[in-house]
Order: structure tokens, then C-alpha cells, then sequence
């Protein structure tokens, strides 16, 4: 893998972004599809069908969001400790989450630096990340 920096640091998994997501579209359309050209006596089948495309939508959707939520809240936990062991004091209040999971790509010599900056300028994730010198890689992020 390349060195990662701003431009390369997100994470794309074809199979998951692009062939689930037109796989369950196909599925949720086949299923409207079915159901509204369905037979009187095969309704609740097809009923049952859409309502089965619907969960698993529900399923993908809420089983990505809870395992951001989760890699956020271990973020916050890892780069308030790494505040604290370079500064001695906490991260400032004021860094909201996505202000503190920009600054994980920052080097140790420039993240109290940058979150200083980052609480007083109200520097968005955006900013942060391309303010950063030297990029601290993160390849675990899924």
C-alpha cells in the first residue's frame, strides 16, 4: 500500500460500497416489482418478500453505523490518551468527535499544535486533514 495522506486515506471496498448496496437495491425493486404485479392469492408472499428486503436494507445500513459509532468511540478514547501523554492536560472540550478522529492523522510532534488551532479556529475535519505535515497512517479503519 502507498503511503497514506489526505488524498488516499479513505477506505473504498468495492464489494461492500458499490455490489451489496446494487444487489439490495435490485432486491427491494424486485421485490416492489413482484408485489405489485402479484395474484391476489400471493400477496402476503410478496408482502413478506418486500418486508424481507427492507430488513436486510435495515440490517446493512444500521450494522455500518454501529461499527462507525463504535471505531469513533475507540478513536476518541485512543487520541484523547495520546493528547494527554504529549501535553499532560486534556483534549480541549470545545474538539468536537469529528474534530478529534481529523486529528489521529496528525504526527505526534504537531497534534497539540493543531488541536489548539483546531478548538479556537473551529477548523472543520476537512481543514484539519489538510493541514496536516506529516501524515500518521491509519490502515485500520474499515
Amino acid at each position: 500500500m502507498a503511503q497514506q495522506n489526505f488524498k488516499n486515506h479513505t477506505r473504498y471496498v468495492f464489494s461492500f460500497h458499490v455490489l451489496v448496496n446494487i444487489a439490495l437495491l435490485a432486491l427491494i425493486i424486485g421485490a416492489v416489482r413482484n408485489l405489485l404485479n402479484t395474484s391476489e392469492d400471493n400477496v402476503y408472499e410478496a408482502s413478506l418478500l418486500v418486508l424481507v428486503a427492507l430488513i436486510l436494507v435495515g440490517n446493512h445500513l444500521h450494522g455500518r453505523m454501529f461499527a462507525l459509532k463504535a471505531q469513533d468511540r475507540a478513536i476518541r478514547a485512543e487520541e484523547s490518551l495520546r493528547h494527554f501523554i504529549l501535553t499532560g492536560k486534556p483534549v480541549d472540550p470545545r474538539l468536537t468527535l469529528g474534530q478529534i478522529i481529523a486529528l489521529r492523522f496528525a504526527s505526534d510532534a504537531e497534534l497539540p499544535q493543531l488541536a489548539r488551532e483546531a478548538a479556537e479556529k473551529g477548523l472543520g475535519p476537512k481543514e484539519i486533514k489538510q493541514r496536516v505535515q506529516h501524515w500518521r497512517a491509519d490502515t485500520h479503519r474499515v
